[in-house]
């Protein structure tokens, strides 16, 4: 994949990056929020591999919109820094397809009528607690 179409910084970067392409206060109302969902979810890679580092999402996506393009959050030693140069890459043609097919199932989500789930199963009571006590001494006294 890397071949045929090159390599982005990784680490949710690029996806962070993407957000630069959506201007909010072009948006009005319930379109609006759909692009306020979107840069949400444009986020949210670097928030998930942040939390599983120990550290808030939030702070580092602020952090890593303060630095140059293409740095990004290196968990393994904590430090911001360029990714391509730290070898923390991902394919293009990765990135963009799965971006991609995130938005064509939120299309087909959005102009569906009705969506059929199963419905979840109810968990049944679970064992009873185990006697409490010392029970019989079986004679010793």
């Amino acid at each position: 994949a890397a071949v045929e179409e090159g390599i982005v910084p990784g680490g949710g970067v690029a996806l962070l990056n993407a957000v630069s392409a959506i201007d909010l206060s072009k948006f009005e109302g319930d379109e609006r929020t759909g692009a306020s969902i979107i840069v949400r979810a444009l986020e949210e890679p670097i928030r998930q591999l942040s939390n599983n580092a120990g550290l808030e999402g939030s702070v580092v996506v602020n952090a890593i919109r303060q630095q140059k393009k293409g740095f990004g959050l290196n968990v393994d030693t904590g430090e911001y820094e360029d990714l391509v140069a730290a070898g923390i890459i991902d394919p293009t043609m990765v990135t963009r397809s799965a971006l991609q097919n995130a938005a064509s199932i939120a299309k087909n989500i959005l102009t569906t009528e009705a969506i059929v789930a199963e419905a979840p199963e109810k968990a049944g009571a679970g064992m009873g607690m185990p006697g409490g006590g010392m029970g019989d001494m079986g004679g010793m006294m």
